[in-house]
């Protein structure tokens, strides 16, 4: 397990699915945790759960689309545990789906963007100035499969948004690449949260089949298998990656039919 003692990390969106697993690995392997979510109450339950593996935890109230809310959020991480190692900006929203393309309604698009995207784009703003000052860090960006490939759901907003993380986070990886501040993307397949434990139980016809297709483990993948991707990327044991993509989907990239 990599040890990350004395080091502080925030994950938005880290109040529950991949956010709160990613965490709780954190947490596990000695480092002082800040969770960012819209949620207050499951968001303090997070805190309670960190505490309990004898971590120090933070909880932020913050909306990613909001920029005084990421502001102050980073603000507030600094001001607690002065510093800032590692961020994993996790907080997602899927957006319209089972929707053509020009059905898509203006808002739908734009409320996708502004979390998905310019979410990422404004929390890095102010994550990597922090860890300038410090003479470096790690950031990971959590994109999908469907930021290197089309969506066949009828989910262009959100698939337009992951393809957009992905060249906005190498983009950025390469204006700090002599900084000592890293950045990569995570890109999970069909992954076992509570968002998608409530799509299969609504519509588990249609997403046995999808599954068949999209994993050739032909199972979900658990929230922690993507954690240990994230983690890893954050280590001294990955200090020569910089601006890659690390798919975590049971083969579906892979797979030719």
């Amino acid at each position: 397990m990599h040890s990350f003692s004395g080091k502080v990390a925030l994950i938005t969106g880290g109040s529950s699915g991949i956010g709160a697993a990613t965490a709780l690995r954190f947490a596990r392997g000695g480092a002082k945790v800040a969770i960012a979510a819209r949620r207050v109450e499951q968001g303090e339950a997070m805190v309670r759960k960190i505490e309990a593996l004898r971590a120090e935890a933070l909880f932020v109230k913050a909306d990613v689309s909001q920029r005084a809310d990421i502001e102050e959020m980073v603000e507030q991480v600094v001001a607690r545990f002065g510093r800032l190692d590692y961020a994993v900006n996790n907080a997602g929203v899927s957006g319209p789906v089972m929707t053509p393309v020009a059905d898509v309604d203006e808002a739908g698009w734009d409320a996708v963007m502004n979390v998905n995207l310019k979410g990422v784009w404004l929390s890095m703003k102010y994550e990597i100035p922090v860890m300038l000052r410090q003479g470096g860090g790690a950031i990971v960006n959590m994109s999908s499969i469907y930021g290197s490939k089309p969506s066949e759901l009828g989910h262009a907003p959100y698939c337009a948004s992951k393809h957009g993380l992905v060249g906005l986070s190498k983009s950025a990886a390469i204006d700090y690449a002599g900084t000592g501040v890293r950045i990569n993307c995570v890109s999970p397949g069909y992954t076992r949260t509570e968002v998608m434990e409530g799509a299969v139980g609504a519509m588990p016809e249609f997403f046995a089949a999808t599954l068949q297709r999209h994993s050739a483990m032909k199972r979900l993948g658990n929230m922690e298998e993507v954690a240990e991707a994230v983690v890893w990327l954050c280590s001294d044991a990955a200090s020569f990656v910089n601006g890659t993509v690390i798919t975590v989907d049971g083969g579906s990239m892979a797979r030719a039919y």
